[in-house]
């Protein structure tokens, strides 16, 4: 297949691997001339993945019109808040036939969107065009070549096994469901999860804390899933508690890193500034609340995240009011 990767970042980059590896013809879009020039000539992306070798049949282009122009498949790999206005100036170049693939984790400020609705409603396709691909999937991990699996979601059941079929290699397993609510729901809360364990390890607390938030922060996220139509056993696989597992607990996850941070007693800005990249969960928190509000959710962990990251809460404080709470039968889904 001729796939576009819109977006030259570490999980573009890692992506747009697995792609080549899986013999599609790859065109990787950023804005950085020299980086683009260094992707195709050097083979490698010495900003996000430095150090490791890409396929050289991979090329990449500053200009956006250029690679959508022709490919089959766009893989949406921008950060979340910014694919409404990124995608607006695409639409006019896209196929009428074209398949457009997020790989964002985020629920849009504003809006309250997932990045597939965002996706349908710029391109002005039918949702059945749209497909997600969410799971335990650390780019560093992917760039090495280390096995990893992941959920590939569309509403249209052919189109999800021909996306897992253009994805599949020898280290990279996909697994394909028509739930593409709850692999996007599982894919922006664990973010949320995340910066809360982070902020705990950050303090010094143990496995048994850590254990607890990732327990009960997968309960929030399915409780939110369901109430939006979600399968309750998407959130027991890859794109639910796989994902939320591996971004919890890895030092390569850019959430965890950033709550931990947050932990150590950096503020909000300091912690940007050391991170570097986007962390979705900063940017979605909110939303994510307001999403779970309107639907009549309790998320009490995503709510005390959004106190620390919006409204200057000490990360000590979130964790004595999570803790503070009335005790409850565990199996409440409400």
């Amino acid at each position: 297949m001729r796939i576009a990767v819109m977006g030259s970042g570490s999980w573009g980059t890692a992506f747009a691997m697995v792609l080549a590896d899986a013999d599609n013809e790859v065109t990787i879009w950023g804005r950085d001339a020299d980086l683009a020039e260094a992707i195709t000539t050097q083979h490698e992306n010495p900003r996000y993945q430095p150090g490791i070798p890409l396929p050289p049949s991979i090329s990449a282009t500053t200009d956006a019109g250029a690679a959508v122009s022709d490919a089959e498949v766009v893989i949406l790999a921008v950060p979340a808040q910014s694919l409404r206005a990124n995608l607006g100036a695409w639409t006019g170049h896209l196929r009428d036939d074209v398949v457009l693939v997020s790989l964002m984790k985020g629920i849009e400020q504003g809006t309250t969107l997932r990045m597939s609705e965002v996706a349908a409603e710029v391109a002005g396709i039918p949702a059945q065009r749209v497909a997600v691909v969410s799971g335990p999937n650390l780019a560093r991990e992917i760039a090495l070549r280390q096995p990893a699996a992941t959920t590939v979601a569309c509403p249209d059941e052919a189109m999800a096994e021909q996306l897992s079929d253009a994805c599949n290699t020898a280290y990279f397993r996909p697994y394909w469901t028509t739930d593409v609510v709850g692999t996007e729901i599982g894919g922006s809360v664990k973010n949320v999860i995340a910066l809360a364990n982070g902020m705990a390890v950050g303090m010094g607390f143990g496995e048994n804390a850590q254990s607890s938030l990732i327990t009960r922060g997968l309960a929030e996220m399915t409780r939110l899933g369901v109430a939006l139509g979600a399968s309750p056993l998407t959130f027991l696989g890859l794109a639910g508690i796989g994902d939320l597992v591996a971004t919890c607990q890895s030092p390569l996850s850019r959430n965890r890193s950033f709550g931990e941070h947050l932990g150590k007693g950096l503020s909000i800005a300091e912690a940007t500034e050391v991170t570097t990249q986007t962390c979705e969960g900063v940017k979605s928190c909110r939303s994510i609340l307001d999403l779970a509000i309107a639907h009549g959710v309790d998320m009490p962990i995503t709510e005390q995240v959004v106190q620390v990251v919006h409204h200057g809460l000490d990360p000590r404080h979130m964790l004595r009011s999570f803790m503070n709470r009335a005790t409850k039968a565990e199996a409440e889904m409400s």
